[in-house]
């Protein structure tokens, strides 16, 4: 008798968030032969072209819920950390509607810095000694104590500009009086964590977990600051190389052991059923790794480095993490090295302007540009709509390779205002 085969039914996904790294999600899900169709919310010049987007606020869960439902869309998932933060998962889990993504009270290691730490102090994650102040007056005076160089952590969610590393008093001070009296971040109940500042390397890690298994995804090294040589104000991010050359094999066995499986054995004896992107932003000191941060979704730009080195595909992973069937992937890497720069406005991370029309992305050849703050203005021209506008991404044998070919396309693009850090991965890396 002949055997019966049957096809998969077609899938339709929707990528919630309009930045870099949903483009470089949905560029990749694109790649599914299991996907028929990708909407997003709400998308940019450069998601457009290959999804549906829908102008909804990532917040509005009940418009949200009728677009997935109207559209019979099987799988939704989540860019940004707002939404998260916010339960969209659980609400989205109590319709029965499949989505990828941690629950809120696991999104708690991102949106509140004390939560995190505590967590860390819980459970003997590597974390550098901290103390809590939820008041101007509290903070000053623990201050007080503290020897500089000292970093001040926001309590919640500030888009990757949150953290202030301080070696005067009076930077503290202004910070203090920017987060409680100003109330920079428009936090209901502002708060800080006071804390040692680490000196060393940074690299980010991240893993994909179903909760019980996990496996590590490339690691990538980013560069926070808005200007060459780390120097400026905090961004969300202004490049990226992946894979990162700090980590030896037995660093990297640390930080499985003492920094992965603590985390995961921790969520799991406090019930937090965690499905999902975890990633850990790492220091790398003379006493070990030390966890700066958790993020509980892609970074960005790290994202734009490690997806297009990925060979899995991403909507594979993703089922089997919601489905708890993670153990049954092998994750497989490109040898090509992959190098990120970001193109930013004017003024970024401060005040900047929108609208300055983009030119020259018809004649970069041999590179990925991922959208990031784009739209199409009412002419069909792309126009700048954000801080961070732009990230190139090229693939390469070797780092400079790589380099090369995205600071040709950087030259080539423009737009009025337009800058970029010149030492993307030209350190710290390993040649």
């Amino acid at each position: 008798m002949k055997k019966e085969t049957f096809e998969a039914e077609p899938m339709k996904v929707l990528v919630i968030g309009g930045g870099g790294r949903e483009h470089a999600l949905v560029e990749k899900i694109s790649e599914s032969p299991a996907v028929s169709k990708i909407f997003a919310v709400s998308g940019n010049a450069g998601i457009s072209q290959k999804a549906l987007c829908f102008s909804l606020k990532e917040d509005d869960f009940p418009s949200l819920i009728n677009l997935v439902k109207k559209n019979r869309i099987d799988l939704t998932v989540v860019g940004p950390e707002a939404p998260l933060a916010k339960g969209l998962v659980d609400v989205f889990q109590e319709e029965k509607l499949s989505i990828f993504g941690p629950c809120r009270k696991a999104a708690r290691l991102e949106s509140s810095k004390i939560f995190a730490r505590e967590f860390m102090a819980r459970w003997g994650i590597p974390t550098p000694e901290f103390t809590v102040a939820s008041s101007l007056s509290q903070a000053l005076k623990k201050l007080e104590k503290e020897t500089y160089p000292v970093a001040l952590k926001y309590d919640g969610l500030a888009a990757g500009k949150g953290v202030r590393i301080v070696s005067q008093p009076q930077e503290a001070i202004s910070f203090l009086h920017d987060i409680f009296e100003k109330n920079i971040f428009s936090g209901d109940e502002p708060a800080v964590v006071i804390e040692k500042a680490l000196s060393g390397l940074e690299v980010s890690c991240l893993v994909v977990t179903d909760g019980i298994s996990y496996l590590p995804f490339a690691a990538a090294h980013d560069y926070k600051k808005a200007l060459d040589g780390d120097k400026g104000d905090n961004t969300g991010g202004m490049g990226a190389y992946s894979p990162s050359f700090l980590l030896d094999e037995k660093t990297g066995q640390i930080i499985e052991k003492e920094i992965v499986q603590k985390t995961l054995r921790g969520l799991q004896k406090e019930g937090i059923d965690y499905r999902g992107i975890l990633y850990f932003g790492l220091m790398l000191t003379e006493k070990g790794p030390f966890v700066l941060e958790y993020n509980v979704r892609f970074g960005d730009p790290e994202t734009q480095v490690i997806l297009p080195r990925m060979k899995n595909d991403l909507v594979e992973v993703m089922q089997a993490t919601l489905a708890g069937r993670l153990k049954e992937i092998r994750l497989e890497w490109k040898k090509e090295k992959a190098v990120c720069v970001v193109l930013a406005s004017a003024g970024y991370p401060g005040h900047y302007q929108t609208g300055e029309v983009i030119t020259g992305l018809d004649r970069v050849k041999d590179v990925i540009v991922y959208h990031a703050g784009t739209r199409k203005d009412n002419n069909g021209n792309i126009v700048t709509a954000g801080g961070r506008v732009l990230g190139i991404t090229g693939l390469a044998a070797d780092l400079q390779q790589a380099r090369e070919k995205v600071y040709l396309a950087a030259e080539t693009i423009q737009f009025s205002g337009k800058f970029y850090r010149r030492d993307i991965a030209s350190y710290p890396v390993r040649k």
